[in-house]
């Protein structure tokens, strides 16, 4: 090592360190059933080793909300979280999948069906099938995920007019060895099998030979007269088998062509042209196995744009998911075991829904409806991973910034509550889980009206991530450009506006619609940023700790129905349901919904101390928020308001005790003097007008 530089040693020894031991070994036909009879998973199907994969590299129990998180996804371990997905109606879509992995890994149908990710542009199910595609390659490198084929050798010695340059011939398939046994053999075999496996499934494998390793079974046999045992003894080795997409090996990903040149045989294989003159046009030998349903044989066959292709090249499909065999042209039917994976957006989908000659088609898909991130918080996620992806100049992105620009990504997503009890900006706050106005909101009855409001489902219409992302990327450069080394989110929103109506995937009639829901989050904005102006003037987190525990010894007593006792007189009295009330009328609790948000904390604070965490009103958010809000009321009078309002260059003492206040909030210095001069002007003309 030369300082922090690798030599080529290092790199090499590397290299050889993440390829299994066993990749470059060959093995016998024995050793194989030896492997396989310790480790009965070798010879699982594709969907079993799908499904494994995803419990291989954990799962977590969302308990707020209620889903199973695979960490592939929500962590992305292998690539540091490059790649998470965030969203609680992503990891629904995501869970839904496996689900369906998972009852095809038991035979319960879906193993013959294609898994059809339906969702709007940039909804991340393109990036969400390259992961399964990525962690399904290292997968198959570890030692849980192994699987092995075979090749044959000394073919020339037996098969008279073999090409010397054929003497060694993979499966080209890429089979399982257990193929090789008659099926009669093979179930006795697979029997012993499923009496060791440990799995929610058992082992099956009904396919037979390709056609060109059934050729050379049958010539190997008639030589050795039908002795199977010298045939795998002498001409068969096991191999190991990794996905590799690049090398089209257990993975392929298919992508639709100009649909006047569509050729069936870039799914099924063709004619090995340079091989006609050796073995003849009708020989097996002289087929080609470069279809993409051959090479994703064992793994996952992804499609992308499944629905642009003509309807007559989805034929294929048919056979390929419920008959799970595929029939190239003049050549007998090939058996196929794979997860095929189909990606469409909505314009396809709902072109194709309504044509009764899909029926065929339609009938062999399951659905997986892949909607936009509707968490405003969440959606932000998006935005910050793409920044943090980047080589990020150096610029400050303000509080608030990209929750902001979520919440509009939000707003044309979900669907507008009827009735008028709630607006679509509460809706939003609901589904980001925030409780304030919002207690009486049963959230699965608002899901379910707007699932059935929707024409195909929530989220599933809208602004897609990446048109935000790509105005918060020019409004970095734009601020930038103007020596401005902070993103705020008044630039943010001025680049939303100016560049809506270029972005040529919003349809024209949501304009109107999309203008007001900026005027929304501006507001909303503008809520927030006096809140962060009211922190920084009267902010004090001693007194946030002494109300908040005066207020939690009221409580208690309240539930109790208990006095409290004064810490310098010693006398008993009753709660202060003045004190308390003052309290809670700052997140607008009304006088009949007290009890229930009194208990709700209590029940926050007992379990918190049954697991050894000591109270503290900053980590209740609805509480610090009442809390602050109070402080405000009682400090307030006590503030100079006009010097909100100064306009001097030079600031006062007083002036940059509020800057650093907002800087210990997370604004830059200049971000701190752009938002006390926007919201403090606001809070200054409401103070002193009362």
């Amino acid at each position: 090592m030369t300082g922090n530089m690798a030599t080529l040693e290092d790199l090499s020894q590397a290299y050889q360190d993440s390829i299994p031991a066993d990749l470059r070994h060959t093995r016998s036909f024995e050793w194989y059933l030896e492997a396989v009879h310790e480790e009965p998973k070798i010879a699982r199907s594709a969907h079993q080793r799908v499904a494994d994969m995803f419990d291989y590299y954990g799962t977590e129990y969302d308990e707020d909300a209620g889903v199973v998180e695979y960490r592939l996804a929500s962590k992305d371990p292998l690539f540091d979280g490059e790649n998470t997905f965030y969203g609680r109606s992503i990891h629904e879509a995501i869970h839904e999948f496996v689900n369906k992995v998972k009852s095809g890994a038991r035979g319960l149908g879906p193993e013959k069906r294609i898994k059809l990710l339906l969702g709007p542009v940039g909804s991340g199910k393109s990036d969400f099938d390259r992961q399964v595609r990525r962690y399904f390659e290292d997968y198959t490198l570890r030692d849980d995920g192994r699987m092995y084929t075979f090749r044959w050798i000394n073919l020339c010695d037996v098969i008279h007019d073999q090409d010397p340059s054929d003497d060694v011939v993979r499966s080209p398939m890429n089979q399982d060895p257990l193929v090789l046994l008659p099926q009669t053999q093979r179930d006795r075999i697979i029997e012993t099998l499923n009496e060791r496996l440990t799995a929610p499934y058992t082992i099956r494998n009904e396919q037979s030979l390709d056609p060109a390793s059934e050729f050379y079974m049958d010539k190997l046999l008639e030589e050795y007269d039908d002795n199977l045992k010298q045939v795998l003894e002498n001409h068969v080795e096991i191999v190991r088998l990794v996905a590799d997409e690049n090398k089209r090996r257990s993975i392929e990903t298919f992508e639709p062509k100009d649909k006047k040149n569509q050729d069936e045989t870039e799914l099924t294989g063709d004619v090995n042209y340079s091989k006609i003159a050796v073995y003849g046009e009708s020989d097996p030998r002289a087929f080609d196995y470069s279809g993409a349903f051959c090479n994703a044989n064992r793994g996952i066959f992804s499609g992308e744009e499944l629905l642009k292709l003509q309807r007559e090249f989805l034929y294929d499909f048919l056979h390929a998911s419920q008959e799970q065999t595929i029939k190239p042209k003049n050549n007998p039917r090939i058996d196929i075991d794979q997860v095929i994976v189909g990606r469409t957006n909505m314009p396809e989908y709902k072109e194709k829904k309504g044509d009764e000659k899909m029926e065929a088609f339609n009938d062999r898909t399951k659905r997986i409806d892949f909607p936009y991130v509707l968490q405003y918080e969440e959606e932000s996620k998006v935005y910050q991973k793409m920044l943090n992806n980047a080589d990020l100049p150096d610029i400050h992105v303000e509080p608030h910034t990209l929750e902001m620009a979520g919440l509009f990504g939000v707003l044309t997503r979900v669907v507008d509550p009827d009735g008028g009890q709630i607006g679509v900006v509460q809706k939003a706050k609901a589904y980001n889980g925030e409780s304030d106005d919002v207690d009486d909101i049963d959230l699965k009855k608002l899901r379910e009206e707007a699932q059935e409001t929707a024409e195909v489902g929530e989220g599933m219409e809208g602004v897609s991530p990446r048109f935000v992302s790509d105005e918060i990327a020019e409004a970095i450069m734009d601020s930038m450009h103007r020596g401005r080394e902070f993103l705020s989110p008044l630039t943010t929103f001025n680049h939303l506006e100016a560049n809506l109506e270029n972005h040529g995937s919003i349809p024209e009639e949501h304009f109107e619609q999309y203008y007001r829901y900026l005027e929304l989050v501006r507001e909303e904005y503008k809520e927030r940023a006096i809140e962060d102006v009211r922190h920084a003037l009267a902010y004090d987190v001693d007194e946030i700790r002494r109300q908040g525990e005066k207020y939690m010894d009221h409580v208690m007593a309240y539930i109790d129905d208990d006095t409290i006792e004064d810490e310098i007189t010693g006398r008993e009295s009753e709660p202060d349901e003045t004190f308390l009330r003052s309290v809670e009328e700052k997140l607008n609790i009304p006088e009949d919904r007290k009890d229930d948000f009194r208990q709700e904390v209590s029940n926050w604070v007992s379990r918190r101390a049954r697991e050894g965490t000591s109270f503290n009103p900053q980590d209740n958010d609805r509480l610090r928020r009442a809390l602050e809000r109070k402080l405000w009321e009682d400090k307030k009078h006590n503030i100079n308001f006009s010097a909100l309002v100064s306009s001097g260059e030079t600031e006062d003492d007083e002036r940059n005790a509020w800057i650093d206040a907002l800087v210990e909030q997370g604004y830059s210095k200049e971000g701190a003097k752009e938002v006390l001069e926007f919201a403090g002007a606001e809070v200054a003309k409401t103070e002193l007008e009362e």
